[in-house]
C-alpha cells in the first residue's frame, strides 16, 4: 500500500491507472467510484465531464461532485464537493463509465449556482442536440419550475437562449456572440439545397433570407488531406449554392469575437441586410 508506483488520488484509495499529471476527471472518478457508498452518485458538473458534454473552458476547471439524498449523509473527502439533496425520488442513471450519475436533466439545473449564463446556455444546448437528446426544453422547464430557479432567474434566462440541434459549444458561443452584436437570429444546422431541389450541406448558423452561412472551423491545420479535399468540395458546393460561407476560426472569437461578428455583418451587408431591418 505504500509503494512507490501507487498513486494516493483519494483517502484509502491507491491507484496504479493515474499518471504524473494526477489524471483526468473521468480517471478520478474511476478511482473514486469504489468509496461511492449505496444511495450516493456523481452530480452537478461531474455528469456533464462523464458524458463527454459541455463544460466551462480552461482556466474554469471542473470539479467531482458527488451526492445523496437525505436522511443520508455526503462524503466529506478531500477532493470531492459533497452534497445532501433534499428528499425526492432518485433518478439515477448508470452512465457511459459505468458508474452512477445523476439524471442529466437535474445535473443542469445543479450547474446554476456554478457556470456563467453562457455555460449554462452550451449546457442546455448539449443536452438538447445530437443525434438521442438526453433533455427536451420541456423537461428542463418542468425542473426548474418544479425545483426552483437560482441567482435572479439564471435557468430561465439560459433556456430561453437555448435552441436545438447544436452541435457543438463553440457554435453555441458564436450565436450568442453574433445575436449579441445586432445581427438576425440564425438557424442552427439548417439545411440546404440546390436551385434543382438536390441536398448540399448542412449549416451550423444560416441567416436564410440573405444565404449567408456562418461556421465555426475549430481546426487549428488541415490534419488530414483526404477530408480537407472534402470540405473544400462542401465550400464550393454551398458558394455554388448561392451562399455567402463565412468561416470562423478560433482566432476570430477572442478579444470579444469583434472580428467574427465584422466578417457575419459584413456579409449580411453584402446580401442586403441594414441594421434594425
Amino acid at each position: 500500500m505504500r509503494a512507490s508506483d501507487l498513486a494516493v488520488p483519494f483517502h484509502g484509495v491507491r491507484s496504479r491507472s493515474l499518471g504524473d499529471d494526477g489524471g483526468s476527471l473521468v480517471d478520478l472518478c474511476r478511482a473514486y467510484a469504489p468509496r461511492l457508498t449505496p444511495g450516493q452518485f456523481f452530480s452537478h458538473e461531474t455528469v456533464f465531464a462523464l458524458r463527454g458534454l459541455s463544460t466551462p473552458e480552461w482556466p474554469y476547471s471542473p470539479r467531482i461532485h458527488v451526492s445523496t439524498h437525505r436522511p443520508a449523509r455526503e462524503p466529506r473527502t478531500d477532493g470531492v464537493v459533497g452534497h445532501r439533496l433534499q428528499t425526492r425520488e432518485p433518478a439515477i442513471q448508470i452512465g457511459p463509465h459505468g458508474m452512477p450519475m445523476e439524471n442529466a436533466v437535474r445535473a443542469w439545473r445543479q450547474c446554476g449556482r456554478l457556470w456563467h449564463l453562457d455555460d449554462l446556455v452550451a449546457g442546455a444546448d448539449a443536452l438538447l442536440g445530437g443525434r438521442r437528446p438526453l433533455a427536451t426544453i420541456d423537461e428542463l422547464e418542468a425542473e426548474v419550475a418544479l425545483m426552483g430557479d437560482v441567482r435572479r432567474g439564471i435557468l430561465r434566462h439560459a433556456l430561453a437562449l437555448a435552441r436545438p440541434g447544436v452541435r457543438s459549444p463553440k457554435e453555441t458561443q458564436l450565436r450568442l456572440l453574433l445575436v449579441r452584436a445586432g445581427l438576425p437570429e440564425p438557424e442552427v444546422n439548417a439545411d440546404i439545397f440546390s436551385t434543382e431541389g438536390e441536398f448540399v450541406a448542412e449549416i451550423d448558423l444560416a441567416f436564410r433570407a440573405w444565404k449567408v452561412a456562418a461556421e465555426y472551423d475549430g481546426r487549428v491545420h488541415a490534419e488530414d488531406p483526404r477530408q480537407f479535399a472534402r470540405d473544400a468540395d462542401r465550400w464550393a458546393a454551398i458558394r455554388d449554392a448561392g451562399w455567402d460561407h463565412v468561416r470562423i476560426l478560433n482566432h476570430h472569437l477572442r478579444d470579444g469575437g469583434g472580428s467574427a461578428v465584422a466578417m457575419v455583418r459584413d456579409a449580411l451587408i453584402r446580401a442586403g441586410w441594414r441594421p434594425g431591418l
